[in-house]
């Protein structure tokens, strides 16, 4: 039987090839693989109302200074697709708790291609810490969740996803901006129509760059002339990662967090972001490292709570917001975080996670929120995104009920808040 390209075979579920720690960090991938090429049927009208949109967009481009060769050679064959709005628009409804997530995230097979990765490009990462001294396993652990190490960079048309998306009513100023700045790079010669392919969402490259990303913030590392984080090399691809995070505020030799341990009786309500101390300053109130050494003063720290106040505890540092400007996800961040520790030869994180509970789904969270700014408790957003200021909301709330005040938002106090009706 014909071997089907390795994504596809995981994709489809193939039996084939023996299973590698490489092909097992592709299948447990936090991204998608490459999706068939279907046409799904759209809505009566849609693509009509699409051409017109993009006819419209043509001549914003043309004023931006995009020329009409591009244009010409870009845009006739864009058409609306139906898939890429209906995975955006949905995206939140396909929660995770973190703990599932990170099972995945930071796998045995990833870790192992990690610590592999770093290996075998250790020049190339010599370099790069020369120039921006960002800590290798750090950009390592974005490779491997971004694209499983340069394996799964995406097959999709970004100019057609990012089209569809700008088109769409959901968040047309982002994706008009990205759509627009994709035609000037593709315009600027830096890469070729047919190789401008990533994720369904528009990202590129070994570690999914959009475009204003990679206009911003992307390098010729190895001297052809060319940013390019398409190849298969990726070397400009790992370098344009390393000065993303330093022009973001990367501080050299900080971590992104350390686990710790809380001394009974700690004060829950002094676990928020915008709380920080030194560590020596923690110490003194009994928050160690797991084995019971203060944390180095590596700057000033807060006590993060990610699974609650039974959960594993991490003292976060400003690394953890310079990773947070790549993904906003607390989830994600830790993920890169814990893998980068572990492909350094670190341990696992030693905190029991309460796996007992669930993830909320979309709704339940904007029941959440709706429900504590309705008592008195402002979230300030209706959102479903469970973020510092829903955080600080349920802590306030559980103060007022007389409960552990960690900010966790649980179904307990969603059920707790529909009982008060």
């Amino acid at each position: 039987m014909k071997k089907l390209p390795l994504a596809l075979a995981l994709c489809l579920g193939a039996p084939a090839l023996a299973e590698t720690p490489l092909m097992l960090a592709v299948a447990n991938s936090v991204r998608p693989v490459g999706r068939p090429v279907t046409t799904m049927p759209a809505t009566a009208g849609i693509e009509e109302r699409f051409q017109l949109w993009l006819t419209g967009f043509r001549t914003h481009a043309l004023a931006q200074g995009v020329s009409e060769i591009t244009l010409d050679a870009a845009l006739p064959d864009l058409g609306y697709d139906a898939e890429v709005v209906r995975r955006d628009r949905n995206q939140a409804e396909f929660t995770k708790t973190i703990w599932d997530y990170l099972d995945t995230a930071v796998s045995a097979a990833r870790i192992d291609a990690g610590k592999k990765a770093v290996a075998g490009h250790a020049a190339l990462f010599d370099r790069i810490d020369a120039r921006w001294g960002v800590d290798r396993q750090v950009i390592a652990a974005i490779w491997g969740l971004e694209s499983a190490y340069g394996l799964v960079r995406g097959s999709d048309s970004t100019l057609q996803s990012l089209a569809s998306l700008a088109f769409d009513t959901r968040r047309p100023e982002f994706f008009g901006e990205q759509f627009l700045t994709a035609l000037q790079i593709l315009d600027a010669g830096e890469v070729r129509l047919a190789d401008m392919r990533g994720s369904w969402a528009g990202a590129m490259g070994h570690t999914q760059f959009m475009p204003t990303s990679y206009r911003d913030h992307a390098v010729d590392f190895d001297g052809d002339g060319r940013r390019n984080i398409w190849s298969d090399d990726p070397t400009d691809a790992l370098a344009s990662t390393a000065a993303y995070l330093k022009a973001n505020g990367w501080v050299t030799g900080q971590p992104w967090g350390v686990e710790v341990i809380l001394p009974p009786g700690f004060d829950l309500t002094t676990a928020r972001r915008e709380l920080t101390r030194m560590p020596s300053q923690w110490a003194a109130s009994g928050v160690l490292d797991v084995n019971g050494k203060p944390v180095p003063d590596h700057g000033p720290a807060s006590i993060l709570l990610p699974g609650g106040g039974t959960g594993p505890a991490f003292m976060i540092f400003d690394n953890f917001a310079v990773l947070e400007s790549y993904n906003t996800a607390d989830a994600y961040v830790i993920g890169v975080g814990h893998l980068a520790d572990r492909i350094a030869g670190r341990g696992p994180i030693r905190g029991a996670w309460p796996r007992q509970d669930r993830a909320l789904t979309f709704d339940e969270r904007i029941e959440l929120q709706e429900r504590l700014t309705a008592a008195g408790f402002d979230t300030q957003k209706i959102d479903a995104k469970i973020g510092p200021l829903t955080i600080n909301a349920v802590r306030d709330y559980q103060l007022s009920q007389g409960i552990m005040p960690d900010g966790y938002a649980s179904l307990r106090v969603l059920d707790r808040l529909r009982q008060a009706r």
